[in-house]
């Protein structure tokens, strides 16, 4: 299965005349393989995931007997019909969702890429081809669609997005090859609130109704500077933080089990915080929103969104979208 290829720039391109413009979406990205009428879908980091969402089971019958490989993004949407992560949380890390909670809390596929079709490997054609293939191929079906393109004037695009609280855009070079698993400047994200990936290297214990209990994550991204033979097996960090906001009873619980297992004697941040922290291994992936990254190097009114199962932590690094404006 071919890994999917990541943002490698942030902010608006200098000539958006050059790429093409979809709505960013905040879920769970996904690689789809169809084929003999069967299909499966795999996460980011090569996991198996099609049994946690039965709503794909027609995917290969939206093919007409086709075999293609897409890249697309599972979503959750609010009320209003906006991609909402926090939603997406509830489906996440259940393997075989019971009906009741598929019913419940929906998703859907959000496919953008075709990569394969037919015995043939599309990853060098340039992106605006692949993108009329795609559409050539199949337009969607019961639980999935194509991702929309979005035209017109730049400015008017960011306007309009930001007028129905996307979070975002994507920049896609319409010249661009697909690099499988790696991170490409030709694509970039153009963010309209700050909200990223961050690795958990440790927890403090909480005041009042949270004393001796987790009160906030410290956290961070892989050190630029370490081994990347290291990475793969310990992570190194950068410490960035405290996030408290967002911890709910039922999280509490489950990091309370997993920290238990993952506990360590030493910090895995090469800057250490000055408060008491409990160190664990550093194995969990969380996302946060933040207003800023202050000069200090820390962040500005962090708030935990949910936990990343699809993210390896070796692979949150460092990259010009902590400093991008929003």
């Amino acid at each position: 299965m071919l890994a999917p290829m990541l943002a490698g720039a942030s902010g608006l391109p200098a000539r958006p005349e050059q790429y093409q413009f979809e709505p960013k979406l905040d879920g769970q990205r996904l690689i789809a393989r169809v084929w003999e009428g069967r299909h499966e879908l795999r996460t980011r980091n090569g996991n198996d995931a099609t049994a946690a969402y039965p709503e794909l089971a027609g995917l290969a019958g939206d093919f007409g007997g086709r075999a293609v490989v897409l890249d697309g993004e599972i979503v959750a949407f609010d009320d209003e019909g906006r991609p909402d992560f926090q939603r997406l949380q509830a489906r996440m890390h259940v393997r075989r969702p019971s009906p009741e909670l598929v019913k419940t809390a929906p998703v859907a596929l959000a496919v953008f890429d075709l990569l394969w079709r037919d015995g043939e490997l599309l990853t060098n054609t340039p992106q605006e081809q692949r993108r009329q293939l795609l559409e050539a191929t199949a337009g969607g079906g019961a639980g999935w669609q194509l991702a929309p393109l979005l035209h017109g004037a730049i400015e008017d695009l960011v306007a309009a997005s930001r007028a129905v609280g996307l979070e975002g855009l994507m920049a896609k070079r319409l010249d661009a090859p697909y690099l499988p698993g790696k991170r490409s400047a030709a694509w970039a994200k153009v963010k309209f609130r700050r909200r990223r990936d961050f690795v958990v290297g440790g927890w403090t214990e909480g005041e009042r109704g949270r004393r001796g209990r987790i009160g906030s994550l410290a956290i961070g991204y892989v050190d630029a500077g370490a081994d990347p033979r290291q990475l793969l097996e310990r992570p190194i960090l950068r410490y960035v933080g405290q996030v408290g906001s967002g911890l709910g009873d039922k999280l509490l619980t489950e990091l309370s089990e997993a920290f238990a297992r993952f506990a360590r004697d030493d910090s895995p941040f090469v800057n250490p915080p000055p408060v008491a922290v409990h160190w664990v291994e550093p194995l969990l992936v969380v996302q946060v929103a933040f207003a800023e990254m202050t000069r200090a190097g820390t962040l500005r009114a962090p708030s935990l969104l949910g936990v990343r199962t699809d993210v390896a932590p070796n692979t949150v690094g460092w990259d010009d979208e902590l400093l991008a404006p929003g």
